[in-house]
């Protein structure tokens, strides 16, 4: 599968012959492609261009991929795909602590990249979402108490104040919320969300679901909106 031509990703890798490989793959499949080394002139490039996506590596020169992905995203919302050590627990929590949307261990095989890539895509381009288009106006738009979520707009509102959703925060939020009053598996949230497989220890939907809990007025300690159900998932609470 191949995407639009105006699909752009700006790489931000500071070992050239990685980028240029990646660059190269990447154009092949269909896509524009722009790399930069720099993770501080990244940081201005990104908020400024605005790329479809990001690949952000997070040992770079001038500012770290943790600084990078904190520094951009309130002004950019486009998926940004960091890349981390193979085992790096830390990293992949922290990266998705601060915004990052997915994360592949490196050295990432150019397959499992190139799928990463086009999910993110998927998810985070409206008009590809057959079944989002299918819905009526009224079941894009759902209301609990004083939380809105838009799913046309791809915007959250809590006590008309938009609520700071990164891509994968609003598409987590949209399942649990379009699915109220119904558990939700690990396993079925992974297979919707990232399309493979849970592995049993992919702690990415519990840190967004602790970011979601934060950013709608939901107590972290005593939940009340989306509640985790032991030994089985999440449920979405749709009266408080």
């Amino acid at each position: 599968m191949t995407m639009d031509d105006n699909q752009t990703i700006l790489i931000v890798e500071d070992d050239e012959r990685l980028a240029l490989l990646t660059q190269e793959y990447l154009q092949k499949n269909g896509f524009t492609v722009e790399v930069e080394p720099d993770g501080r002139k990244a940081i201005s490039r990104i908020v400024a261009e605005q790329p479809s996506l990001v690949i952000l590596d997070l040992m770079l020169p001038g500012a770290d991929g943790f600084t990078v992905c904190r520094s951009v995203r309130n002004d950019y919302k486009g998926p940004i795909l960091m890349l981390t050590a193979r085992s790096d627990d830390v990293d992949q929590i922290l990266g998705l602590e601060i915004g990052a949307d997915d994360y592949v261990s490196k050295p990432a095989k150019p397959r499992v990249l190139l799928a990463r890539v086009q999910s993110l895509l998927r998810r985070s381009t409206q008009d590809v979402d057959l079944s989002a288009a299918a819905l009526s106006k009224e079941e894009q738009n759902l209301t609990f108490g004083p939380l809105t979520i838009d799913n046309s707009r791809r915007e959250a509102w809590l006590l008309e104040e938009e609520v700071e959703l990164t891509s994968a925060e609003f598409d987590l939020l949209w399942l649990l919320a379009s699915n109220a009053g119904r558990i939700l598996s690990r396993e079925e949230i992974f297979g919707e969300l990232r399309g493979i497989e849970y592995d049993g220890q992919d702690r990415s939907v519990d840190v967004r679901i602790s970011r979601i809990r934060s950013k709608i007025g939901d107590d972290p300690i005593h939940p009340r909106r989306i509640k985790t159900i032991r030994s089985k998932g999440y449920l979405f609470v749709k009266e408080v």
